[in-house]
């Protein structure tokens, strides 16, 4: 009866979770600044009895909640940062709480409290049970600045693990057998010589025409570049006004591509663009590096083992009420983009409730990133997805933000929890060596390959004002 123990205690003692995430909800703080969220979550584990670590990578908002001794250790991830200019009411229509103010609409307040939730109930079967072991919830900031969990990794944080498992909050349950793109973030600064743009151009070098030739060389390079990878970008310093010519400058971009040297080796031609710029204007240039996270790596041992807790846990349910306010919140996005995101789910329910294990999806790359990918190359990582909103609802939209904050996307964290407390469980007990499989898919998908952070050395974490959000 142990598993089954641990549904019931979720069941419970969810009002307790529920609130902590809606108090993350009402608060919302973007990346490096979770300073609420990172105090909440942390206070609650240490109360509990599990031991805290602050200020991991030097990142004051990080820190590791540890609980029993010795091997094997189970890692659980989890996040709490927000995304600038989505707050919203839970409701149907667009109404921000705060214009333009920053809201949940990636569902981070139920990512990392549903971490939190699978900790506490699995540390009780471990107190009633005796069992050997040692579980870590990890406070992970800044996500959607695809940097937190890099800087952590680059400090060790993941290194002694035996698995860490993760979810994100969805649009129906399944598996995550796909991998997102790896990614480096870099911003480029020119510095020329100012002059009044009328009365002496000539004295002028403009470090925005170096931006702007530097954006123009950057398309050229798009044709040739690997099919799958991105290039985009966002001019951060213009000018101060049209009359002056402008001696500082700068553009910020992204980088995707399949792979950590897919992307290093795109970065190197880049820099050769903006090199080139800088000659052509006869202004100077340097770069810094934001951010520089891995592709994520499935573990398929993992992700079954996560899929095979549904059966325990059941299958989710909506109430009447839940179901109506789904297809009002579905009613109020544009039908192309419905279908759009309605395409990949299994089932035509508005509020998905099986659980799906797309096989068929393995390997498959997707357009985003995301610094999980970090840990995913340095331990083994399985990973799911739970309905947290409705089917066809995009992320980092003001509709994602009313769902994570409504009752639906409460009952995925909490379903949420139930899988990944379920799973870590049988990975304290090493059921069916279920730890060696995870390692040995792990070791035959990395092929050796040691993990480097995609942020160098010397690079800080940023105060919050550098931060540029991402996506």
């Amino acid at each position: 009866m142990s598993k089954q123990d641990i549904l019931v205690w979720i069941d419970d003692h969810a009002a307790e979770f529920t609130d902590m995430a809606k108090q993350i909800w009402d608060n919302p703080e973007v990346g490096y600044t979770e300073r609420f969220a990172s105090s909440l979550q942390a206070s609650a584990l240490e109360k509990e009895g599990f031991r805290i670590t602050r200020n991991i990578g030097e990142v004051s908002t990080a820190f590791i909640a540890e609980y029993g001794s010795g091997k094997p250790i189970i890692g659980i991830m989890g996040e709490y940062d927000a995304l600038p200019g989505l707050s919203q009411e839970v409701g149907f229509a667009e109404s921000p709480i705060v214009a333009g103010g920053p809201g949940h609409g990636c569902g981070h307040n139920l990512l990392g409290t549903a971490g939190v939730e699978a900790a506490f109930a699995l540390k009780q079967r471990m107190d009633a049970e005796g069992l050997a072991g040692t579980i870590r919830y990890y406070g992970c900031p800044a996500e959607e600045l695809l940097s937190g969990k890099t800087y952590m990794a680059r400090a060790g944080a993941f290194d002694d693990l035996d698995s860490v498992l993760t979810w994100h909050p969805g649009t129906f349950n399944m598996t995550a057998n796909i991998s997102m793109q790896a990614l480096t973030a870099v911003e480029f600064f020119f510095s020329g010589r100012t002059a009044h743009a009328a009365g002496a151009p000539h004295l002028g070098r403009s470090a925005l025409d170096a931006v702007e030739l530097m954006n123009v060389g950057a398309n050229y390079l798009r044709e040739h570049v690997p099919d799958g990878s991105r290039i985009h970008y966002q001019i951060t310093n213009g000018g101060l006004a049209p009359n002056i010519v402008p001696d500082k400058a700068s553009v910020y971009y992204f980088l995707r591509g399949k792979n950590r040297p897919a992307v290093d080796h795109l970065l190197e031609r880049l820099i050769k663009v903006a090199q080139g710029a800088a000659m052509m204007t006869e202004t100077t240039v340097e770069w810094a590096i934001r951010a520089g996270c891995y592709d994520t790596l499935p573990n398929m041992a993992l992700n079954d083992l996560m899929h095979a807790q549904a059966e325990l846990a059941g299958p989710m349910s909506f109430t009447e009420e839940e179901e109506k306010f789904a297809e009002q919140l579905r009613g109020s996005i544009h039908p192309s983009v419905l279908e759009a995101g309605s395409a990949m789910a299994p089932t035509k329910e508005n509020l998905p409730t099986g659980f799906f294990n797309l096989k068929k999806t393995y390997g498959m790359s997707i357009g985003g990133s995301s610094d999980i990918g970090d840990a995913s190359w340095i331990v083994p990582m399985g990973q799911i997805m739970t309905t947290c909103a409705p089917a066809g609802v995009q992320v980092h939209t003001w509709q994602a933000t009313a769902a994570f904050g409504s009752s639906i996307g409460m009952k995925g964290m909490h379903y949420a929890a139930k899988l990944m407390a379920l799973s870590a469980y049988d990975l304290l007990l090493n059921v069916d060596g279920i730890i060696e499989k995870a390692k040995a898919e792990f070791a035959a998908s990395t092929k050796g390959t040691a993990y480097k952070a995609g942020i160098p050395m010397d690079v800080k974490p940023p105060y919050h004002k550098e931060a540029v959000p991402a996506g």
